[in-house]
């Protein structure tokens, strides 16, 4: 599986790209089977993502909201109205906006105390909401960032995380970060379509390792979600791919 770079200006060129490709996966799956299930991101260049989405007259029409299942790749261990909720945060850029139905937002319930019993329900809650294939339940499209050190969702490296082949969802202890809920590899490689979004100048030592030839590199998370069946595309503004190869004129 060859990944698709995509390469774009600046952020705000980011963000309309994603928009498209959100609009246009989101309607052909609920032609083809009546529901969109996405798992959503956190961090900031989703945020903008998740504001276009919504404020953009365009969008805010040609988008089935109401045909959207919505669950995250990944929470913190916080309640929702916490500001470092990744739940809050899209709930006040784009869910707050637009015509979801609230039984079809699925959030991860980090209010209680108990992380892996969490992690436990929300594996449930994937496994009954969302069609499988194979025995892992396939979404549509998972949206992830990438982080400086290479992880995504919470996928962070040197965490017992990483190694997890039959839980779809775990409680992970990230050393002084704490304890984060996240999808793991098997159900993030089972999706049809996973979508990285990354900005910033910061990013690009990360995306450079992740994007070595043949990389499955323990020290980049990133680099280790490769969907089985699907795609896998990387929209990069031109800071995050500033040290990838120059594409041919």
């Amino acid at each position: 599986m060859t990944p698709e770079i995509r390469r774009v200006a600046d952020a705000p060129a980011l963000y309309q790209a994603a928009a498209v490709l959100f609009e246009h996966e989101s309607a052909a799956a609920v032609r083809a089977g009546g529901v969109f299930n996405v798992a959503l991101a956190g961090g900031s260049t989703p945020r903008g993502l998740y504001r276009l989405l919504a404020d953009n007259p365009h969008l805010r029409m040609a988008v089935p909201w109401d045909r959207i299942h919505f669950f995250w790749s990944d929470e913190r261990h916080v309640p929702p109205d916490h500001p470092d909720s990744n739940y809050g945060m899209a709930y006040d850029a784009m869910l707050s906006k637009v015509p979801v139905r609230v039984e079809y937002v699925h959030r991860i319930k980090a209010e209680h105390a108990d992380a892996a019993l969490v992690s436990g329900e929300y594996e449930a809650d994937v496994r009954t909401s969302v069609p499988a294939t194979s025995g892992v339940p396939r979404f549509d499209l998972i949206l992830l960032g990438v982080g400086a050190d290479g992880h995504t969702a919470s996928l962070f490296p040197d965490t017992s995380a990483l190694s997890e082949r039959a839980r779809l969802v775990v409680a992970n202890r990230v050393g002084e970060l704490g304890t984060r809920i996240t999808m793991t590899l098997p159900l993030l490689n089972a999706a049809r379509l996973v979508l990285f979004l990354v900005a910033g100048e910061q990013k690009a030592e990360a995306v450079w390792r992740a994007l070595q030839p043949g990389s499955f590199e323990p020290q980049v998370p990133a680099a280790l979600v490769q969907p089985v069946e699907g795609r896998l595309v990387w929209l990069l503004d031109s800071a995050a791919a500033s040290r990838l190869p120059e594409l041919p004129a």
